[in-house]
């Protein structure tokens, strides 16, 4: 299914039912007195958040919502039914704005939490409820009340204990492959990812963490150049930063590598983005001989001593069980603060 992180929607709450004018009518009574019941209250909208939702997609066909009418009422004092509310499912992770002024409703973040955007209009009054002493046989009722009705932002921000970030064709894609369940297309070319994925980090005893894959970055990408910049919020909710470099290409001795030029524009796009806590994780490294990547290691742990580093490999999971390892308590740490 086609990623979408930003839709519009349009949502009508039902109407309330009309109350009716109505009399007795029974054998012998000529005249009875008013039986004319209340209408039902309209339906209200809602938004839900569900887990396993992970894009927008849906509402690209589908973008307008109308919960049930109430009904009207009855003779005999029988009241109209109510309209049924109407449930939107929403992935977890969506922001809801009214379009038309941009201001922020609320967010779901929650499995099965609920946000009433809309609420169903009042019901009307049959006849009955204006019977008094001096009006016996009132003829009086009262329509019920139009739903509210609103245009929604929604955008999606996806929710992941941690996010890989790193230019294109690092190997981003195969890690998460090799830590989750996830199955990411992997190719050795640029732009391999198109879009933001997801994976579940099994930990083993039940216990779990999300990682969150977005398409690679390069120089520019602030500009607009590139993928990878339009998804860069998605890693706004990341407590971690997984920084996948290709230590093959790696420029040691360059005061501009492919480090520094992706938090460059890091520091462009979001200044909190780009103080987030980062893992240094260089890559690939069965691709170097056994005294290159020990000369690379060597030099690299010296130059980044204060950071947490680690070297990995996808072929054959090198280095990935102490990566996962080190993430979970972080993680666990970042959860119970």
């Amino acid at each position: 299914m086609k990623f979408v992180d930003e839709v519009e929607i349009e949502v009508k709450a039902g109407k309330g039912g009309n109350g009716i004018a109505s009399f007795r009518r029974e054998k012998y009574i000529e005249f009875g007195g008013p039986d004319g019941g209340d209408g039902g209250d309209g339906g209200n909208v809602f938004l839900k958040g569900t887990k396993g939702l992970n894009t927008l997609a849906d509402f690209r066909t589908k973008n307008k919502f109308d919960a049930q009418n109430g009904d009207n009422g009855m003779s005999k004092n029988k009241t109209g039914k109510n309209g049924n509310d109407l449930d939107i499912l929403v992935p977890l992770g969506t922001i809801v704005r009214n379009a038309d002024s941009g201001v922020k409703i609320s967010e779901l973040i929650k499995d099965e939490q609920r946000l009433l955007v809309a609420k169903g209009g009042k019901h009307g009054f049959g006849n009955l409820r204006f019977k008094s002493s001096t009006n016996r046989a009132p003829r009086k009722f009262t329509k019920g009340n139009f739903g509210e009705e609103l245009n929604l932002k929604l955008e999606l921000r996806l929710l992941a204990d941690a996010g890989f970030l790193g230019k294109p064709n690092v190997g981003k894609s195969s890690l998460m492959r090799a830590m989750t369940k996830a199955k990411p297309k992997v190719a050795n070319y640029p732009f391999t990812t198109l879009n933001p994925s997801l994976g579940v980090v099994d930990i083993g005893y039940g216990e779990s963490f999300v990682i969150a894959d977005i398409p690679g970055l390069i120089e520019g990408a602030a500009e607009g150049i590139g993928l990878g910049i339009q998804f860069l919020k998605h890693l706004s909710r990341s407590n971690i930063l997984l920084h996948v470099i290709d230590i093959e290409n790696f420029a040691i001795n360059e005061n501009i590598n492919d480090l520094t030029s992706i938090n460059a524009e890091l520091e462009k796009f979001d200044d909190k983005l780009a103080n987030k806590r980062q893992y240094l994780i260089f890559n690939k490294i069965d691709l170097l001989g056994d005294e290159e990547f020990e000369n690379k290691k060597k030099i690299i742990l010296k130059l980044y001593k204060e950071k947490d580093v680690f070297f990995t490999s996808a072929v054959g999971n090198m280095g990935i069980e102490d990566l996962k390892k080190k993430l979970f308590y972080e993680i666990k740490n970042y959860n119970n603060e």
